[in-house]
Parts: C-alpha cells; structure tokens; sequence
C-alpha cells in the first residue's frame, strides 16, 4: 500500500515588542535569568494584566499577510493547566474567538502554487524557560533537576496554526522558510530558531494515497531547525506506517524527536481543548479593532515573498528564487542587476558566496563591478573581496586592479609541464573521465599562486589534452 503524510503545524512567534504582553518588563533576550520579572509576571496576589497595544497591532498585521480575516471581536481566555514554567496556574491565550482566522498562504513550487490553510493566528503570553540541567540531551528526560527562567513569561505569543494541508517534509520546511521571512519583513520577530523566538511543534498522520480520512495523530516536539523539522517528520510518518502495516494502531501521544540520534520519544498522550477547561479572562475586555485600524495595516504590507518569488522566477528559475527570497538577499540581486550586472551570475554569486552576509550591509554597485569582472580577476582575489564586500566603505578598485593571468603564451608552458607529470590522469581523461579536467585546472591555478585565469586555463587545457 501507498501511504500519503498529513502533517499540520504549529508555530509560536516570540514578538519583539519592547515589553512584555500584559506588563511593562523588558522584553528581550540574554539577560540574567529572573531579571525581567514583576508581580503582574509572576502572578502575584491582585496584580492585573494590561495588554499591550503594539502586540495586538503586530499580530493583526501578520493575520492579514497571512490572508486572514480579522473578525471584529476577540476574547482572551485562559488555558488552565499546571507546570512549573506558568507561575498562575493558567496561560493567558485565545480559544474561540482569535485574533485572525480562516488564511491562506501559497508556497511556490515547480507543479504550482501550493496552498496550506491558516486556521488561525491568535495572541496569547509566553511561558517561562525552563533548564534541565543533567543527562545527555538537556531535555527532561535523564535529567537531574529543572530550573526555571521566569524572564521569558509573559512575552508576546503568536499560535498560527495551519490545516493539515501539508504533504512531506519538504513542503513543510519550505512553508516554514516562507512564514519565517514573512515575518522578518514584517519587522514584528527576528524569528530565531535557535534563540526560541521561532519554535514549531507538527503535527502528524498518515493515510492511504488517495484518500481524504484524517486518522490520528501525533506531536512532535523540541525541534531547533527546519531541517530538523524535516527529519522529524519524516522519522514519524516512517514508525506510523510500520506501526499500520503490522496490524496495529497509532496512539495520540507526543513525542520529543533527537536529531542526532533519529529517535522518538514518546513523552505524554495528547491533550485535547477540554483538558485545559479554558473560560474568557475575566480581567480583560474583548478586542474590537477599528476597522481603520485593520486598512491602515493592510496599507503598510510589503509584496509578500511568495509573490517576488515567482517575479524572479521567470527571469531565474524557482530554485534560485526561493534561495535568494528565503535568504532575504532578492532585493540585493535586484540593485546588483539594476546597477549593470547580468542576472544568473548574479544570482548565483550571491546564493553560493553571500548567504551569511547582511545583504543590507552591501553596496550594490561595487558587488556589480566584481561580477563584471569575475572571469577577469584571480579566484582568490574574488573570495578576498567577497570577505570584505560587507564592510563600511568597501570599494572594488584595488581588488580590479589585480587582473588574472590571460596570456597564453605565459600559461601554455606551465600546463605543458602539469600534464607531462600526471601521465595517468592524461590516460584516464582521454578515456571519458572528462571531470579530470578540474584536477588540471586546479593543478595551474595552484602553480601559479592563483592568479592563472581560470576560464582560458580550462580552455587550453582541453585543446590540449584533445589533441
């Protein structure tokens, strides 16, 4: 039997307002733990909660690039259950009645637009952080002891929740990589995995090809990277296959998913909404947006990614697109092409050597100009300048200055003296192993202390070794 994945995620945005979503405590992370706190924080007795304005602004904004509609009330309600990282007793959430409902996000792909819904986007408060301290993974499990950070309870939440539109992993991590830059744009979230401002639990089924039965599901959560993400996914629409095909059942529990390792754990069954007994918060009014309000935000959207991805595409292709648009580095590509350069070289330049540059922090000029002259330079007088490419008042001049050598009367006599000493690989090259070819160039290039230029090397080494 065929079997088809069924994931759904959910994902909690950390908001980068400048104080916490129902008291006026920094928001922020690195500091000392259990600085950031106060009595409305830590719950103590006849402290009252006052939203915070900009966290209700921010998270109708991300309903609407999220094609949301913005209802004209929601209500705050609280989700009761007991752990050490909620000091009330409760989270302060939304349950009926959220912020944003009924989205739609389109994820470009070579077979089209792919759709996955958005259930819901609702704003709730942040639980504290909490250390487990001993055992191999650093999660509850093995561990000695938990301590608890209370800087991080209370922070602006944002919960979008998507349909169970999402078919593989891939589609999911390419989802992800979407509403991440999405959100960056939107300037409301760095959206750091690996700071906890992004953190994505999927939840997961599978169901025969062709089908369109939901059959249960399981939670995967603790996963750091989209990557791991994928994986995780992958390794639990493996074991619920198994599970099926050997007669049994799958049990609605969570799991904790170990990269490293490829294993899950199961740690708790799944709780439904009844569990957490949720009621409107009695100490909050319900929240009308103006319907001024919700125009002025969706004036201030920027073109969302999926729509410049598929503006690069016809000029690029989609791979190359999604690199450049998920890297937030298209708009660099556009000033560099804008300022002269040809657009794949472009593309592929930026993609491969400036992925972990602040695109922001270069000038598309001078990044023209070593494109332009990137066949004319030595390769390592390109990756020299590329190094520095991001640092105030960078200029390309010196670096033109060092013009590669071209001549081939210079070069012929030092590839002459390459293939006389590897008379193997002459005989393996001239018997179809045509990738040798890189292994001559490289020879030149390295006797030459790089400054050979690499496209006329390749040339005359071919004729060469033709003849």
């Amino acid at each position: 039997m065929t079997w088809q994945p069924v994931v759904g995620l959910e994902i909690h945005v950390q908001l980068k307002t400048r104080t916490k979503m129902f008291c006026r405590c920094a928001n922020g992370f690195g500091g000392g733990e259990n600085t950031q706190t106060c009595p409305v924080c830590l719950a103590l007795p006849g402290a009252l909660p006052v939203p915070n304005r900009i966290a209700l602004e921010w998270t109708l904004k991300l309903g609407l690039a999220l094609g949301c509609e913005i209802p004209k009330r929601a209500v705050f309600a609280r989700k009761n259950y007991f752990y050490p990282d909620s000091p009330k007793g409760y989270q302060i959430s939304q349950y009926d009645l959220p912020s944003c409902v009924n989205g739609r996000m389109l994820v470009p792909s070579s077979a089209g637009d792919h759709e996955v819904g958005i259930v819901r986007a609702h704003l709730e408060e942040d639980a504290a952080k909490t250390v487990h301290v001993g055992g191999r993974t650093g999660r509850i499990g093995g561990a000695e002891h938990s301590l608890v950070d209370f800087n991080r309870v209370g922070t602006p939440l944002v919960e979008i929740v998507t349909g169970p539109d999402i078919h593989s992993s891939e589609d999911a991590r390419r989802f992800l990589q979407l509403l991440r830059q999405t959100i960056v744009e939107l300037g409301i979230s760095d959206a750091e995995m690996e700071k906890g401002t992004l953190r994505v639990d999927a939840n997961v089924s599978v169901r025969p090809a062709g089908s369109a039965e939901l059959r249960t599901r399981c939670e995967l959560k603790n996963m750091n990277s989209f990557r791991f993400v994928a994986q995780g996914i992958d390794a639990e629409v493996a074991r619920q296959i198994a599970v099926y095909e050997a007669g049994g059942e799958v049990v609605q529990e969570t799991y904790d998913f170990d990269a490293s390792s490829g294993a899950l754990t199961a740690r708790r069954s799944k709780e439904e909404a009844d569990d957490y007994r949720y009621f409107p918060e009695p100490d909050l009014v319900p929240v009308e947006p103006p319907a001024e309000l919700v125009e002025r935000l969706r004036g201030e959207l920027p073109e969302l990614p999926s729509v410049r991805i598929r503006r690069l595409e016809r000029e690029l292709d989609l791979d190359r697109a999604l690199v450049l648009v998920t890297g937030g580095l298209d708009r660099l590509y556009e000033a560099t092409v804008a300022a002269g350069a040809e657009p794949l070289p472009v593309a592929n330049l930026i993609a491969n050597r400036l992925a972990t540059s602040a695109g922001d922090a270069v000038d598309a000029s001078q990044l023209a100009l070593l494109v332009g002259a990137r066949d004319r330079i030595p390769r390592a007088v390109l990756d020299d300048a590329l190094s520095h490419i991001d640092e105030p008042g960078f200029e390309a001049a010196p670096y033109l200055a060092q013009e590669a050598v071209s001549d081939t009367g210079e070069l012929e006599p030092v590839i002459a003296r390459i293939i006389d000493a590897n008379p193997g690989q002459v005989a393996a090259y001239r018997g179809g192993k045509e990738g040798l070819l890189g292994f001559f160039v490289g020879q030149v290039l390295k006797e030459t202390g790089g400054k050979a230029n690499a496209r006329v090397v390749s040339e005359l080494v071919r004729e060469r070794l033709g003849a």
